[in-house]
């Protein structure tokens, strides 16, 4: 109704003015019947009053639909009524819906368009990478160490480029299954063995149940944990020798616990460490921070259903928790 008034204000406005100044050219010239006068002001409000209800109802429709936000895209293309106004208006949409269908379309092209290249292009870097960490193998030490550190950055750099990427078609990506959480712990700490030599921090396991089993992606998990495993070293070398990695259940809830005796994070940091590119003070002190490690697992973690919990003092370390959904156990061999 509000948008229907606005839409006829100019033409209520123009009625009240015309019955006023007629009567008045009339008064003026000598014409004083008023009776017949009021009785014609009445006739043209009413007539005019007709008029903006037969308005009103014949394009009710026309008018709620401008004035309700659509709830989906397919609600462009519902039928407002039979009138000509409101015939244009369901064109427009339809057209207006088929144009953003082809934008879309094309956006979703160039975006797989993206992540393949970026795919194979991470792909075919590993090669040289793993070619140069061979030829390091023949080179004596201290060389052949700072080469491996060198690649090893590489090889992780080019690992959140790749994840990065996929992480827009994540759902098209991971395939939930059980996923024993002691040995993809193991698995992570195999594969980044040499950083923690070069760093001088190594990991601890703790298990308060044998077999914990969670339903999740595997490869994503392995990711996450990577990310909080190296940040962990990362900000307590130098401080402390070691970290723990814990496995329990609470609440009948599987936790994988990362905890790190290092800087620890600062209190007005902490809400923000989350954000894309964001690296706080920590990340001033340590170069290599690109502010996108805990984005991405935060990211992959409401992706999955996970839950992350965070907690930190200041240069006594840092705790990171990821919590799931349900968890089983398995009887071990």
């Amino acid at each position: 109704m509000k948008l229907f008034l606005r839409d006829h204000v100019l033409l209520i406005i123009l009625q009240c003015v015309q019955c006023t100044i007629l009567p008045l050219l009339f008064w003026l010239d000598g014409y004083r019947n008023i009776k017949l006068i009021g009785y014609a002001v009445f006739l043209s409000f009413f007539l005019f009053s007709c008029f903006l209800v037969y308005r009103w109802f014949s394009r009710m429709y026309y008018y709620k639909r401008l004035s309700n936000p659509i709830d989906s895209l397919d609600g462009s293309l519902e039928r407002t009524d039979q009138t000509s106004i409101a015939e244009a208006l369901d064109q427009l949409l339809r057209s207006q819906y088929h144009l953003y269908q082809e934008e879309l379309q094309r956006a979703k092209e160039s975006q797989e368009e993206h992540i393949l290249f970026m795919d194979r292009w991470v792909h075919q870097m590993k090669t040289p990478l793993s070619v140069i960490e061979l030829t390091a193998q023949s080179i004596d030490e201290p060389e052949s160490s700072s080469i491996r550190e060198e690649t090893e950055r590489m090889r992780n750099g080019l690992n959140t480029v790749l994840y990065m990427a996929r992480l827009r078609t994540i759902e098209e990506d991971f395939q939930i299954k059980p996923v024993v959480l002691s040995k993809l712990v193991h698995e992570v700490n195999q594969e980044n063995k040499r950083f923690f030599i070069r760093s001088e921090v190594y990991p601890h396991l703790q298990e308060d149940k044998l077999g914990i089993t969670v339903e999740t992606d595997e490869k994503w998990l392995f990711f996450m944990l990577s990310q909080l495993i190296h940040n962990a070293v990362k900000y307590s070398s130098g401080k402390s020798k070691s970290i723990i990695i814990s496995l329990y259940e609470r609440a009948g809830k599987a936790i994988l616990e990362v905890k790190d005796f290092g800087v620890g994070i600062p209190v007005v940091d902490q809400k923000r460490v989350f954000k894309k590119f964001f690296t706080g003070e920590n990340g001033r002190s340590f170069r290599e921070s690109t502010g996108m490690g805990l984005y991405l697992v935060k990211e992959v973690s409401e992706r999955l259903e996970h839950r992350i919990e965070l907690e930190s003092e200041e240069n006594r370390g840092t705790t990171i928790r990821i919590v799931f959904s349900k968890s089983q156990n398995l009887t071990p061999m």
